[in-house]
């Protein structure tokens, strides 16, 4: 079965850090992009970052420089390292698994998907 499970969402002041985890099993990560994305009440999810098979990263626009992405082909795990945290960061944050190798734009297809975990950002 294909699983895929956020962790270390929560409530931060501004300015604050927050590191995501999405773990994954049921199929071979090292095939597939992971990407994260967002959603905020009465907004359309949006693609956060992304990182191929080989490592390489993407960012959105906005939150280049805020946030890193990560991954452990061990522990077939990827991380969001989330910093200077803002407001409008405020939304549930999920992983996802494409069967594409690389991520080179963060709209390709997605196919396995987290429930999510909800980032909360206080002013």
């Amino acid at each position: 079965e294909v699983q895929l499970v956020e962790s270390g969402g929560g409530l931060v002041q501004a300015g604050g850090s927050l590191r995501l985890s999405c773990a994954t099993s049921g199929f071979t990560f090292d095939d597939h992009s992971i990407g994260w994305f967002r959603q905020a009440p009465g907004k359309e999810r949006e693609g956060v970052s992304c990182v191929s098979s080989d490592g390489s990263a993407h960012y959105a626009d906005s939150v280049k420089g805020r946030f890193t992405i990560s991954k452990d082909n061990a522990e077939n795990t990827v991380y969001l390292q989330m910093d200077s945290l803002k407001p409008e960061d405020t939304a549930v944050y999920s992983c996802a698994a494409s069967w594409y190798y690389s991520c080179s734009a963060l709209n390709i297809e997605y196919n396995y998907w987290g429930q999510g975990t909800q980032v909360t950002v206080s002013s």
